[in-house]
């Protein structure tokens, strides 16, 4: 299986520092929870809270959609639940790739149903051509249109996540 450079260390960095820029404009005097959704949002979470300049705490949650290879059943289960109360907080849901949107609309209605706040996404990558549910980024880093990405924390069956760049799988 062949790899393509889609988006360089560099370009992804310099994103990551204005999204913080963004973020840190937009929650300025706000209680912020950063909420990572685990497996793959853990390298681009740890990019991006070091670029936000706010007192913030940070906690992930995880949540399995059962299918096989590169489709879903939609049947999405929280596996790894938060640990902060968040009842009055602000919270910014980060995401490393938006597909379908069926796993982070789970996410965010059982995150919504405990607090009184806002909830934001931002996601390092869109791919709003295959989107199955009106749901839409707050923060975008880049939107990709098509193709099987890995890299930068994107695995592809567990593997590929530890690559400084985002590529595109080529069979």
């Amino acid at each position: 299986m062949g790899m393509k450079l889609v988006i360089s260390r560099d370009d992804i960095a310099r994103r990551v520092r204005e999204l913080g820029r963004e973020i840190t404009r937009d929650f300025l005097g706000s209680e912020l929870v950063v909420v990572g959704i685990l497996n793959g949002a853990f390298m681009f979470l740890a990019d991006l809270i070091r670029e936000i300049d706010l007192p913030l705490e940070v906690d992930f949650i995880r949540a399995a959609s059962y299918g096989t290879g590169m489709s879903s059943s939609g049947e999405i289960k929280i596996t790894k639940d938060i640990e902060l109360p968040i009842s009055d907080k602000e919270i910014l849901l980060v995401e490393d790739l938006i597909d379908t949107g069926l796993t982070l609309a789970t996410i965010k209605q059982n995150l919504m149903n405990r607090t009184s706040k806002s909830i934001r996404i931002c996601t390092l990558i869109d791919k709003t051509e295959r989107r199955e549910v009106d749901l839409k980024a707050d923060y975008v880093g880049f939107e990709i249109k098509n193709g099987f990405l890995v890299g930068y924390g994107i695995d592809y069956a567990e593997k590929y996540r530890q690559y400084r760049d985002v590529y595109r799988l080529q069979t």
